[in-house]
């Protein structure tokens, strides 16, 4: 017999704050060596985490240290030094090149009426040296700290921090605006630069070079009237605070800011870091003309590598002028960059190259071209949002990187002077694999998979030649979670279902079920398409399935034509399919696993969101014989109408098959095309019960989708509920919407399901 509803939802929220109190791992930064009064050497790991606090309702960081012994070949002994302790208000921090200092930049909340603070800090190994109130300063709005734009860099010389923040922008005025009367003038009301304001030195000027290196110092701009409701443009989903970056540099023996000049004004800047030798700057610039463009999981998005001279404030291109480029990483010997390249526009993630440019000769090669198909025993490509911040091994010619390989990810060695590629994780655990951090060739990565949270693992790099060889070493074990079994089920579409141009390809699946429970014979199948369209389920650990799989559900993750991680031609298989491809590929999977797999075909439900939702709300109408419960999380039901509210129309076109200019409006026949290949035509079929939740602030798709999709499904007759999550965006990751949103989920599929 059912169980009544609150003790069910009572057992439910026990089992939800179980798992979530798994932490997640985030990065690592390993000390220098130091040896030890019997020779033997050794170094510090730190590490950071985060993990869902549910009584705060908040994500919190925490850091933990450990010690680890070696030989320069192996490591002798590795374990935990201390316990853990929370990190509040960091923004970003950073190690000093020699690993004796640590930068931090921090929020500081304000007192009473006050607003928040930024603060630059420079700790010791013994004590905070250095505390620079960023905001008194006002050079520059807010510091970014996002994945996207922010850094925090040392100089080589360790007395400059390079950081990217938002432009200062005056403060507005209208029309009718009291003003106090002037009685003097002085430096601060004319707009002049005070004494402190005049250019600096930022580096440690070398021997017979003649000086420093200069800087602009962003000094007040007047700002005529009328200008207070001007709309300012922003980068869309979770950077709709970020419209217009500068690059500073923070003196910590002056206590000054200065903003970087020379950056065309069509730029804006980021990812950047000291050249060699302290010359000027490297970064990537966006272009954002005509118009910005939704840039989170875009690397799509028109870029390139700039070298600022801070001697002249000259702006020097590195790299081609119409690709997109991102994660540039400079070698240890400062000879080589390496950094990321896409094409512009298509899919918004693709099959990257690896491209490297030499700082002296000035010539940029490729390392690893895209790869049309994958082959196992073979490199199957590039598909990462960024590589390691810290990626080159010691002798500065190999360079580590994970990438997903199939539906699962490994790390990978590549060799820059061949292109030759060394697979790392051959001989270890299957699942998902990603690489931290390297320095003087000792490695740090996190393991995880569908069964077992992340894991902590460390390895010497062997010698060129013999990467192979590789031992993983586990320095923060997480015990599997018990009641889970997984797999890796590999589906090649029936004939009528061929790309007539990329005939041959196939996808996978990884499938969840319970070991243990009443249902564990024959339990019911909840199907999950994942979002993008270009994206991929790995076998790593994720909170949602392992949850379900516990409950007494099969878990069905599937990687249909398109997702990431099988080759370029399998992402440009699917521009101009979806609604059809994907659709056909998530029907197979789950015809094909119900034949060969003991599940309960009466009892099977969809969970969806983003593109994940859009196959859903398709699949609950196309086949509404199969599905017999639906929740959607930020779907997109109708694209036509969206392409005009979302941050990325670029995505809406070019999904549908059709080319996207910035100065194109969509034609009558455009506009049909996007309705047709959108869920909402198949409303009138839809029987199943939906739960839809969406985000309040989504820029991605934004909550008038869903809000579309519960009218069409209301006016039907067919049960439909909605949650509606003020604060959160497009992912819904806020503590609190999340764990409200597994129970309502789990709930509603318990209920509608009958189990």
């Amino acid at each position: 017999r059912v169980p009544q509803a609150e003790p069910r939802a009572e057992a439910l929220s026990e089992l939800y704050r179980e798992l979530s109190q798994h932490p997640g791992l985030s990065t690592a930064c390993l000390g220098p060596d130091l040896t030890t009064q019997y020779g033997g050497k050794y170094c510090s790991l730190y590490t950071e985490w985060s993990q869902r606090d549910l009584a705060r309702a908040e994500n919190i960081k925490f850091c933990r240290q450990y010690l680890i012994f070696h030989d320069g070949g192996s490591i002798v002994y590795s374990g935990p030094a201390g316990t853990c302790s929370e990190i509040k208000d960091e923004l970003l921090s950073r190690e000093s090149p020699s690993g004796t200092l640590k930068a931090v930049l921090r929020k500081v909340p304000g007192k009473e009426k006050e607003k928040e603070k930024q603060f630059g800090e420079v700790w010791d190994q013994n004590r905070k040296v250095k505390s620079i109130d960023l905001t008194a300063l006002d050079k520059h709005g807010s510091v970014y700290d996002d994945d996207q734009f922010g850094c925090l860099a040392w100089s080589h010389s360790e007395t400059h921090l390079l950081y990217v923040a938002e432009k200062k922008r005056p403060k507005a005025e209208s029309f009718f605006e009291s003003k106090a009367p002037e009685l003097g003038t002085s430096d601060e009301d004319t707009g002049h630069p005070k004494k402190e304001d005049a250019p600096v030195k930022v580096g440690s000027p070398q021997p017979g070079s003649g000086g420093g290196w200069l800087c602009g110092c962003g000094a007040d701009q007047a700002v005529p009237q009328g200008e207070k409701f001007v709309y300012h443009e922003d980068w869309g989903e979770t950077l709709s605070t970020r419209s217009v970056p500068v690059l500073c540099v923070l003196d910590i023996e002056g206590n000054s800011i200065s903003v970087l000049e020379g950056i065309p004004e069509h730029l804006s800047p980021g990812q950047a870091f000291w050249s060699p030798e302290d010359t000027g700057v490297v970064f990537v610039g966006w272009w954002h003309e005509p118009f910005r463009l939704g840039l989170r999981h875009c690397t799509n998005r028109r870029s390139a590598l700039f070298y600022v001279d801070l001697t002249g404030g000259r702006c020097e291109l590195l790299s081609e002028d119409t690709r997109a480029v991102w994660s540039p990483r400079l070698s240890p010997d400062g000879c080589r960059i390496v950094y990321l390249e896409n094409n512009v526009l298509g899919p918004h993630q693709q099959c990257s190259r690896l491209r490297m440019y030499d700082w002296y000769t000035k010539q940029t090669s490729t390392v690893l071209e895209a790869v049309p198909r994958q082959a196992w025993g073979a490199f199957p490509g590039i598909y990462c949002g960024a590589l390691p911040g810290m990626c080159w091994a010691a002798d500065s010619r190999r360079i580590l990187l994970d990438t997903a390989q199939r539906s699962q990810q490994d790390v990978f060695v590549v060799d820059t002077a061949t292109g030759t590629t060394t697979l790392l994780t051959a001989d270890a655990p299957q699942g998902s694999w990603s690489v931290l951090t390297i320095d003087r060739d000792l490695l740090v990565a996190r393991f995880s998979t569908p069964s077992c949270p992340p894991m902590l693992k460390v390895a010497v790099l062997p010698t060129a030649g013999h990467e192979a060889q590789t031992q993983w070493i586990c320095l923060q074990d997480a015990p599997p979670v018990p009641g889970i079994t997984w797999g890796i089920h590999t589906l090649q579409p029936p004939p009528e279902h061929e790309h007539p141009h990329y005939g041959g390809l196939d996808f996978d699946a990884i499938l969840m079920r319970p070991s243990e429970g009443p249902t564990a014979q024959k339990p019911p199948l909840v199907v999950m398409p994942h979002g993008g369209p270009h994206s991929v389920f790995t076998a790593g650990w994720m909170l949602y399935p392992a949850a379900l799989c516990r409950v007494g559900f099969a878990v069905l993750l599937v990687n249909y034509r398109g997702s990431l991680g099988f080759g370029q031609d399998n992402v440009a298989s699917l521009p101009g399919n979806v609604g059809t491809q994907d659709v056909h590929d998530v029907q197979f999977c789950v015809e094909r696993v119900l034949q060969e797999e003991t599940l309960d075909a009466s009892r099977v439900a969809l969970v969806g969101g983003s593109h994940g939702g859009f196959l859903a709300c398709h699949l609950i109408g196309q086949f509404p014989d199969t599905y017999h419960a639906c929740v959607v999380r930020n779907p997109v039901v109708n694209i036509a109408s969206m392409v005009a509210t979302t941050d990325i129309p670029d995505w809406c076109l070019t999904e549908t098959g059709l080319p996207y200019k910035p100065d194109a409006l969509p034609d009558p026949a455009q506009w049909t095309e996007m309705l047709h290949k959108s869920p909402i035509r198949y409303v009138d079929q839809v029987r199943a019960p939906v739960l839809l939740m969406l985000g309040e602030d989504d820029r991605r798709v934004p909550p008038k989708q869903g809000m579309e999709y519960y009218r069409a499904l209301k006016a039907r007759g067919v049960p439909t509920r909605l949650l509606w999550y003020p604060g959160n965006n497009h992912a819904l990751a806020g503590v609190e919407a999340e764990a409200d949103g597994f129970m309502n989920m789990a709930l509603w599929l318990l209920k509608h399901l009958q189990c």
